[in-house]
């Protein structure tokens, strides 16, 4: 079956109780920050005592700052030390010349393979924003491991007059990572609703990716509605785990 995981981020403010709430939603899996070096042991075994699994790490890397180049390297050795094999990177040529941008990503790739992860490359400009700019990135650094997290609301937020499920068909064999996240439609709107009320074909992206071999980790990843009380919070992540048991993409 589809590995199904979590940000705690889906839980907003109520972020902090995610690793208690999520089991009760009927998640098991976690996409999280990597915590600092003596907070590793600590991580794991909350992890462990709430019947966690983290799935992914996430980090940013704009690759013309030598600082967060550093820390996606630690953020590696930090899911090497975990034995999670996907590390998510929000990554950006931060203005460099893409060319040096693509040999940079090489080199980060190396790195990777070297401790056993796969880097995941986040839906955002100004490398994946869509799906050709996703393929292009894919052909020019040409590396096993680096490869793409697909999030399908972000493709409607960054571009317009465009399909997720047509960008997604450029650049399935490249998803190593997948972020569930729904939205209306709107370009630039910030609003994301729960799993089935937006546009983003969901049944239809399981079977090309299932198709494919791919059954993830995707990671419900919640935003842009703020303020609610963690009951309503945690009955949202209810509702999407409810909507992709109803699409066979989870175990009832």
């Amino acid at each position: 079956m589809n590995i199904i995981a979590s940000r705690p981020g889906s839980y907003r403010e109520h972020r902090h109780l995610a690793f208690e709430y999520l089991p009760k939603a009927g998640i098991r899996n976690v996409e999280i920050p990597p915590p600092e070096p003596g907070e590793i042991e600590g991580t794991k075994t909350a992890l462990t005592e709430h019947g966690l699994t983290a799935t992914s790490i996430n980090t940013r890397c704009e690759l013309s700052e030598d600082d967060q180049k550093r820390a996606l390297i630690r953020a590696m050795d930090t899911a090497k030390e975990m034995d999670v094999g996907i590390v998510f990177s929000s990554t950006k040529t931060g203005g460099l010349p893409v060319e040096t941008a693509y040999q940079m990503l090489r080199e980060l790739g190396e790195r990777a393979a070297e401790r056993g992860v796969v880097i995941t490359m986040e839906t955002h400009p100004d490398m994946c924003q869509n799906g050709d700019q996703m393929l292009q990135t894919m052909k020019a650094v040409d590396h096993p491991n680096i490869r793409l997290n697909f999030d399908p609301a972000n493709i409607y937020y960054y571009n317009r007059g465009v399909d997720a499920l047509e960008e997604l068909k450029k650049v399935a064999a490249y998803v190593a990572s997948f972020h569930l996240k729904d939205t209306e439609g709107g370009y630039k709107q910030p609003e994301f609703p729960v799993l089935g009320k937006g546009v983003v074909d969901f049944p239809e992206i399981f079977r090309l990716l299932n198709g494919l071999g791919f059954y993830g980790p995707f990671t419900l990843e919640l935003e842009g509605i703020s303020g609610l009380t963690l009951e309503k919070t945690h009955q949202r992540v209810v509702d999407c785990v409810e909507y992709l048991r109803s699409i066979g993409a989870m175990e009832p």
